[in-house]
């Protein structure tokens, strides 16, 4: 399998999708974690690729995003640029990899460029970030933001709810948006909020909104490609479309192959690499030989 770019796709920047807005143009993005899918969503003309910390659940199991480090985000990170040339990369930056200072927050953002093969780094959050992503945007890295349902802050909100219901909470996230796109934002991820108020904030903002559970009219849309596919079995947000159910198709495809093992129907004589039979007989006689020869040698 190649990951070298396509040749009649190119690259997706932060210009490219800005002017996607400005066109009206609808713009997709997906999770990834490891080079094949990353290759495939690539092939399959995806505009951006983001390496979640969602792997927290996905991938490695655990119950919220919390305990992903950055050597987690590093190694997928990796694997991704290895497998998509053409997408725009974010990756994302996991609890504590942006909070404890401005220090640490640019090293850590450096890192996932300069190491992790990324185009961009997302962080959550509102006003309290700011004076961060202005710090990670002045040094030349490229920051996508994250309001409404931050995942890294799932104790703070009391669970994986809606943010926004009532009129002073949407004043709040429509402030925090505006905040984020004067930080220096290119982008702004809308998660888990009423679709008006996605709607609205996406009229206001000249940077392009991507919803993940906040309706039709953001700019575009990002799902967990393990929710898409109906790899993660956990749980299926609402708002998650489903286009296949790989999980209940895995668990089939172990099960057969388990019953072909024990039953021996697999490796059938198709599966097995073959030997010439005059290689095969020269090889016994050899080992005939030998065996004579030791025998001997022992009397």
């Amino acid at each position: 399998m190649s990951a070298t770019p396509s040749p009649t796709r190119k690259k997706v920047t932060t210009h490219s999708l800005r002017a996607k807005k400005e066109r009206g143009e609808p713009i997709t993005m997906l999770t990834a974690y490891d080079y094949p899918t990353a290759l495939a969503m690539d092939r399959a003309g995806v505009d951006a690729i983001l390496v979640g910390d969602s792997l927290g659940m996905v991938v490695l199991g655990y119950e919220t995003t919390l305990p992903v480090t950055m050597e987690d985000m590093l190694h997928h990170c990796k694997a991704v640029a290895r497998g998509a040339k053409n997408a725009h990369l974010i990756g994302d930056m996991p609890f504590m990899s942006y909070q404890i200072s401005t220090a640490e927050a640019l090293r850590n953002a450096g890192r996932l460029l300069q190491e992790g093969g990324m185009d961009a780094v997302k962080l959550e959050g509102g006003r309290h970030v700011a004076s961060t992503i202005e710090a990670i945007v002045a040094a030349g890295i490229p920051v996508m933001g994250h309001i409404g349902l931050t995942p890294q802050s799932v104790h703070q909100l009391g669970g994986f709810k809606t943010q926004g219901k009532s009129a002073e909470a949407a004043r709040q996230l429509v402030i925090d948006a505006h905040i984020l796109e004067e930080a220096g934002c290119y982008a702004l991820v809308l998660e888990a909020i009423p679709d008006r108020l996605a709607e609205l904030i996406s009229q206001r903002l000249p940077i392009p909104t991507i919803g993940i559970g906040a309706g039709a009219s953001t700019d575009g849309q990002v799902l967990v490609t393990h929710d898409l596919l109906g790899l993660f079995d956990r749980f299926t947000p609402r708002f998650v479309k489903q286009y296949a159910t790989l999980h209940v198709e895995m668990a089939r495809a172990f099960g057969a192959y388990i019953e072909d093992v024990k039953t021996q129907r697999f490796p059938a004589p198709e599966h097995a690499h073959q030997m010439d039979d005059e290689e095969f007989r020269a090889l016994l006689a050899a080992l005939e030989a030998e065996e004579q020869w030791g025998v001997g040698r022992k009397a």
